[in-house]
């Protein structure tokens, strides 16, 4: 899709997991060092490698998905730790960034965009809350339908949501003027992005580590199962607390802020920490309670909170740099060179982090965790870049490409177990008899 530049950019960009092309000036012609130079670019410049990227991240979820049950080594890692599950949403965050970088390269209408900014995020959330909320419970049951009492009010699509506005927002409204010709400059021309991020940070750490965390209590049904009727009988569990700063299960504050804002009962209900080895005789798999498993394992707790997502952002305003080094850098060399030196710097980072016992934690969105997704999505995104958009080998992921183009259908089919739902809601006589059963998928 080209990026026209009419007077409403925004036409049929309703997707922000969509295909970007950027459209260099036909007056200007640049050298692949991006000084000046004879015929090195053509008019119009498609990322190919932001959609291949997008489409392997796609291939990635699904993979980890359908194959994380069998080999816990790329599941989600149930606490501390990344696994190869744990670098799917901050990907997906970092395309998110690069894109709004190229989506609003033009802005005629700051209010324009604005609104259809807004109007996208909202998309985003109410889709979430659908797919993610309670509506769809899952391939193993033929029940449908919304407990408002318990509807998970967060999820991957929320979190991306609120990424998304917030970088949205400081691209349109607070986007200097300055001209851009040096690696300075370009930092000059988005300060207050930068600036955004590190009081993020400061606030998110200030947070996780200075609030109180007092003790509390969860109910669940006394059979042990995650949902729970009026007329059943319900247990209570004391959960001792009274520290700051903890970093465990139990006692964090990104699990204390979604209680007291979102309520325990709107909280995702089967946590990773579950396949702790305190909580599983079969950990790293989910598996039956130890004779001695403390209080909390069987507590809700959303690995797509609050105060995590707002960690989120900072990932993806990362990616917005990248996108504004292929806005501002033409030439190949210095669009590798000002991706690498962050990548290296954030690796680097995340490795001191870990080393000072700020481990890196999904869950919890932590800093450590920031850094090291975020410099493998830059490193990735190079790896991708070179091939693809440098040399022009597009043959080789052509599939990954169309992947990446369709990327929001795709996730809501397989991603979120649509299409495996609908297909077990057709059988015959009883429904054990469908069509998954029959192709050999047990339900």
């Amino acid at each position: 899709m080209e990026e026209q530049a009419s007077k409403n950019p925004f036409t049929n960009r309703e997707n922000i997991f969509m295909e970007i092309e950027i459209q260099d000036s036909p007056k200007k012609k640049l050298t692949p060092s991006g000084r000046g130079g004879e015929g090195a670019f053509k008019k119009s410049q498609r990322v190919v490698s932001l959609d291949v990227f997008r489409g392997f991240t796609v291939a990635l979820m699904i993979f980890v998905d359908h194959l994380g049950g069998i080999l816990p080594v790329i599941s989600h890692s149930p606490w501390n730790g990344v696994n190869l599950a744990d670098f799917v949403v901050p990907f997906f965050l970092f395309i998110v960034g690069v894109a709004i970088a190229l989506m609003y390269k033009r802005l005629p209408n700051k209010c324009v965009a604005t609104k259809a900014a807004l109007l996208r995020t909202l998309k985003l959330i109410i889709l979430g809350l659908i797919l993610q909320g309670g509506y769809f419970h899952g391939i193993n049951d033929l029940t449908y339908g919304v407990d408002f009492k318990r509807i998970r009010f967060m999820g991957t699509l929320q979190r991306i949501a609120i990424a998304y506005i917030f970088t949205a927002l400081c691209e349109i409204w607070f986007k200097g003027d300055r001209e851009v010709d040096s690696e300075l400059s370009l930092l000059v021309k988005y300060q207050f992005h930068w600036i955004a991020g590190f009081v993020i940070t400061v606030i998110y750490l200030s947070l996780l580590y200075g609030l109180y965390v007092p003790d509390w209590e969860y109910q669940i049904p006394s059979g042990g199962s995650s949902s729970s009727s009026s007329s059943s009988v319900t247990k209570t569990f004391l959960v001792k607390c009274g520290v700051r700063g903890d970093t465990g299960p139990a006692c964090n504050a990104v699990g204390m802020i979604d209680r007291k804002i979102l309520g325990i009962n709107h909280l995702y209900i089967r946590p990773t920490f579950a396949r702790t080895k305190q909580c599983s005789v079969k950990s790293p798999r989910y598996g039956p309670l130890p004779p001695d498993a403390p209080p909390w394992c069987q507590a809700p707790f959303d690995p797509e909170g609050l105060l995590g997502s707002i960690m989120a952002i900072v990932t993806c305003l990362i990616g917005l740099h990248y996108g504004h080094v292929i806005v501002h850098f033409r030439g190949h060399k210095e669009r590798i060179l000002n991706w690498t030196i962050p990548a290296v710097s954030l690796l680097v980072i995340g490795i001191v982090l870990d080393c000072l016992g700020i481990h890196g934690n999904k869950n919890l969105y932590s800093f450590s965790y920031m850094c090291n997704t975020t410099s493998a999505a830059g490193v990735l995104f190079i790896a991708f870049y070179a091939p693809v958009d440098v040399f022009g080998y597009r043959w080789p992921t052509k599939g990954l490409e169309w992947m990446g183009k369709h990327a929001l259908m795709i996730y809501i089919l397989l991603g979120c177990n649509l299409l495996p739902t609908l297909l077990q809601g057709f059988y015959w006589e009883n429904p054990q008899n469908n069509f998954l059963r029959l192709i050999g998928i047990k339900t």
